[in-house]
């Protein structure tokens, strides 16, 4: 071999050494690498979790909406048997029986308005009462000896359910002492 071939070796055997150190930083910087995925890995895992946790809860949530649109009255129907359950004893009741009858009419009406109590529904008896836009509905007006803008008598009853109104109580309004046509 010449000399020329043994510098070359040398220089291979040279080149080795820095080649070796920095395998050696490979090395590490593999380390750090497969580190720095099994992290990315954890993380993509925890992500998909999270989403899947989510997408479930969204669901959830759905039929949990769902189910209270369904049964969201059940408490108050089941109330209402009580009502029905009244009325259908007044149906039984025998004929030329009257007593009897209103007897459970009575009764009907008193389950009627315990379960309205229960349930936050509050019923508007507006005669006497001042003329309110908000709550009682006009049918008409007509002259009577209350002052202008007074409910003189009610059609039907208004009723709220937890202070916000449902129907108005419809009402005829006096327009105050009327003029004798003809004077």
């Amino acid at each position: 071999m010449s000399n020329k071939d043994n510098d070359d070796v040398s220089m291979a055997e040279g080149d080795a050494l820095p080649e070796d150190s920095y395998a050696g930083d490979e090395v590490v910087q593999g380390d750090e690498l497969e580190a720095a995925r099994a992290e990315v890995a954890e993380m993509k895992d925890k992500l998909l979790r999270v989403h899947a946790e989510m997408d479930n809860l969204r669901k959830r949530t759905q039929r949990d909406v769902a189910d209270a649109h369904k049964f969201g009255i059940e408490k108050f129907a089941v109330a209402l048997l009580d009502v029905v359950d009244n009325l259908e004893r007044a149906l039984d009741v025998p004929e030329g029986n009257e007593k009897a009858l209103r007897d459970g009419v009575k009764l009907t009406l008193d389950s009627w308005q315990d379960m309205m109590k229960k349930f936050h529904l509050e019923r508007i008896d507006a005669v006497g009462e001042a003329f309110d836009p908000h709550h009682h509905e006009a049918l008409s007006q007509m002259p009577h000896e209350e002052s202008e803008g007074t409910v003189v008598a009610q059609h039907v009853a208004g009723y709220t359910l937890n202070g916000r109104l449902i129907r108005p109580a419809k009402v005829l309004v006096s327009s105050g002492p009327g003029d004798t046509q003809g004077d």
